[in-house]
């Protein structure tokens, strides 16, 4: 009886074991990932750093300038509806942070909000721009806010869209979907790093979103594909792995920040809880919130309609204010015309 159990235990280990290899993926070189997804106005800028830095910069060259940085795992194709709207009237650069998208990552071991930062920065600067209005997305909203902490002279304004950053509380912790449960066990991302993450991927998704009708087939093998670029899986686990290990958001820090601020957030989004927004308008004076009921963790696509038009509204009101008369041709704060 005994070694007939431990014959069964064995065939499991085996079938185990060969059903782990069957599932290893290889990675997909950068050349076939940009004919793929690479956009008409796509363009790679190299760093000083050596980062290869995929970025689109789009509509008017005079007119002020948005920058969009997206969240964890995610690419500047999450702002593709923000860009369609905005470019008419901004010049609009988007842009994949260091191992995401189509961007390189350097140093893997180097990734994060500090990396995050830097990359704007040199990615700004390297193109003439001298002032934007920053907006960031969940760890994109983290870079914003974290940017204009560190250069505030830059900004012209800055826009929150269910950024990460607080310390989460106990009842969001039992709440955390299970692909970021399973990223947070060190034994579990050294398992997953190499297979096929369709179903987790799908999964993450479908909890990003209050709607999932919106995870197509076309975004869930988007977010598979660019996620096997050479060292972007390394660049995931080590983000991962740092979770909850940078300086959290704290009201006495924010409180520093003086730019015009719009907080934008989805009600029902169940990774960066609306709590969060509201902390963010406590903390930053004369912020703005706007809450979305039905809209999850990705305003920007799941309400984009919505939330584009309070961007505007935003930037109307609140950055680049025509002078009193001037009419259409005011300048904007860094000297554009509007």
């Amino acid at each position: 009886m005994l070694r007939r159990i431990l014959f069964l235990l064995l065939a499991l280990a085996a079938a185990l074991t060969a059903g782990w290899y069957a599932l290893q993926r290889d990675d997909i070189g950068y050349d076939r990932l940009e004919l793929v997804y690479g956009k008409p106005d796509s363009r790679i800028a190299t760093l000083e750093n050596g980062l290869r830095v995929h970025y689109r910069d789009t509509g008017p060259r005079k007119a002020p300038v948005i920058v969009l940085v997206h969240g964890f795992s995610a690419s500047l194709h999450t702002w593709d509806a923000w860009v369609s709207d905005l470019k008419r009237d901004y010049r609009v650069i988007a842009l994949d942070l260091p191992g995401h998208g189509l961007s390189t990552c350097g140093d893997a071991s180097e990734i994060g909000v500090d990396q995050f930062v830097a990359t704007v920065d040199a990615l700004t600067t390297k193109l003439g721009v001298d002032r934007f209005v920053l907006a960031g997305n969940s760890m994109g909203g983290r870079t914003a806010w974290s940017y204009a902490l560190a250069h505030p002279q830059r900004l012209d304004g800055l826009v929150l869209v269910d950024a990460s950053g607080w310390p989460p509380e106990e009842a969001d912790k039992k709440s955390e979907p299970v692909v970021f449960r399973l990223l947070a066990n060190p034994l579990a991302r050294r398992l997953m790093k190499n297979l096929d993450s369709t179903m987790l991927v799908r999964s993450g998704l479908k909890d990003s979103f209050s709607d999932d009708a919106f995870v197509t087939e076309e975004m869930v093998n988007r977010y598979v594909a660019l996620g096997r670029a050479p060292c972007h899986r390394d660049a995931i686990m080590t983000l991962s792995a740092a979770r909850g290990k940078d300086a959290p958001a704290t009201a006495a820090g924010l409180a520093a920040i003086s730019v015009p601020t719009l907080i934008l957030h989805g009600e029902e989004d169940n990774l960066v809880p609306v709590s969060a927004g509201r902390k963010f308008e406590a903390a930053i004076t004369g912020s703005e919130l706007v809450v979305y009921p039905a809209t999850g963790h990705l305003p920007q696509e799941e309400v984009a309609a919505r939330s584009v038009a309070d961007l505007r509204d935003f930037l109307a009101r609140r950055v680049f204010v025509e002078a009193e008369g001037a009419g259409a041709g005011a300048t904007s704060p860094n000297g554009a015309a509007h």
